[in-house]
């Protein structure tokens, strides 16, 4: 594209089926969204691969999501299209698999609400970062019942073509939140002020570096930046417990 790509709102829908997904993340791509913009989850994926163990360089995530497992980007062919895809558990719905920025808000960008001792769960996670209450619950208990989540980050003139793609594609419960989601470093961190403010609201100053150290290292081996922020994620929690605040700033005692 001649301009770069300006997302400022994000637009999110239901699908009952996989083949509704693969089909309308084409059609988001084929309009211009890039696929680090498109994020995905669901329950119920077929997939075309075995996921076992380790597989190559280029097909794990480091470090996986929460649940710190391991997973290729094999769930299939449109799953393969985004970044950062991973397998993770949310209390009330269970394992699901998770594509594209999303993952950043659920491994940590809203105070641990998706791990929360009470047993928080997507709910939480996404009226947190502003999404009305009602919808939320709704997306949940459609997840929960094996259905796909869809959320595309969009330029604020282009919400009404967006919306007629999604419902064209079979989309329902189309809702629009007036921001996108917290993206990692563009190239390298050089400090902590290169990190999202929702990131660097939610870790310590040493939490901070242990996250920034973690990052780069792994953004110089694998050139992307979505591996290298769930790498980092990882980092942290192995490092620190989150206080009262929901801050991850305790720093945990090898032993």
């Amino acid at each position: 594209m001649p301009e770069a790509y300006k997302a400022e709102r994000t637009i999110s829908a239901v699908f009952k089926e996989q083949k509704q997904i693969d089909d309308v993340i084409r059609r988001l791509l084929d309009r211009g969204v890039p696929r680090d913009h498109i994020s995905v989850m669901g329950r119920n994926f077929q997939s075309e691969t075995r996921i076992s163990g380790f597989i190559t360089k280029k097909d794990i995530i480091l470090g996986g999501l929460r649940t710190g497992a391991i997973f290729g980007s094999l769930f299939g062919s449109f799953l393969s299209l985004l970044t950062g895809v991973g397998v993770l558990f949310i209390p009330f719905i269970g394992s699901i698999v998770a594509a594209g920025p999303i993952s950043a808000l659920l491994l940590g960008a809203t105070s641990g609400a998706i791990a929360g001792s009470a047993g928080a769960g997507l709910v939480s996670a996404l009226t947190a970062w502003g999404m009305p209450e009602d919808k939320a619950a709704i997306y949940q208990t459609r997840l929960q019942a094996g259905e796909f989540l869809l959320m595309a980050e969009v330029p604020s003139d282009r919400v009404g073509e967006f919306q007629l793609l999604l419902e064209s594609a079979g989309g329902e419960e189309i809702n629009t939140v007036e921001k996108t989601f917290a993206h990692p470093c563009l190239g390298p961190c050089n400090s902590a002020e290169d990190l999202s403010p929702e990131v660097r609201s939610h870790l310590s100053e040493e939490a901070q570096r242990t996250f920034i150290e973690r990052y780069n290292a792994v953004l110089n081996e694998t050139s992307d930046e979505f591996t290298a922020e769930q790498a980092a994620w990882e980092a942290v929690h192995k490092n620190y417990d989150e206080d009262e605040n929901g801050v991850w700033s305790k720093a945990k005692v090898n032993v």
